[in-house]
């Protein structure tokens, strides 16, 4: 089997959204400060595309969480690999996410990071996939809303491979040709 990747966001169209989320964000917290922790990896294309949109002042941190491995699908088990270098109490954090699928991962984030005293506590995720969802999770800040597809780009990954397109695209799996 191999794959190919079809696209379904162009890079201007995830470009223009950013841009509106951004200022969006800037409105919501006018005359205050926001810390983004961003879910690695995925979610580090957007949000260094997000943190450069975003008009108040914008502190960064990052965590690392893995449920997927190298399947397609969530494992459903959540697994710290890196945890926040800074402490998250008093602050108003955004939890900035690649990718909303079954909402278990942001499920427990939200629970965790939230245990850790933040002033408050908000979503923002480049794709959001309703259809998926198993666990009640609220997202504040939505780029788009997918159907259920595998998709890649921006980073989002399928083995660890496609992160670096500049769109969004869905892998399609097709068997080689010329093969018997």
């Amino acid at each position: 089997m191999a794959e190919e990747v079809r696209k379904l966001l162009t890079e201007k169209e995830v470009d223009e959204r950013i841009r509106t989320l951004g200022e969006q964000i800037s409105s919501d917290y006018a005359g205050q400060s926001v810390h983004l922790v961003c879910v690695l990896k995925g979610a580090v294309f957007f949000m260094c595309e997000l943190a450069k949109r975003i008009t108040v002042p914008v502190t960064m941190d990052f965590m690392c969480v893995s449920s997927y491995g190298s399947s397609t699908k969530s494992s459903g088990v959540v697994k710290m690999v890196k945890d926040l270098d800074e402490p998250l109490r008093g602050k108003n954090v955004i939890i900035v996410e690649d990718i909303v699928d079954s909402g278990r991962t942001l499920s427990y984030l939200i629970k965790m990071l939230g245990d850790r005293e933040p002033a408050s506590i908000r979503l923002c995720t480049l794709l959001d996939k309703p259809e998926r969802r198993v666990t009640d999770v609220k997202v504040d800040y939505t780029g788009f809303e997918i159907p259920d597809e595998f998709v890649v780009g921006y980073g989002l990954d399928y083995d660890q491979r496609y992160r670096n397109l500049p769109y969004i695209g869905v892998v399609e799996f097709t068997k080689e040709s010329g093969i018997n």
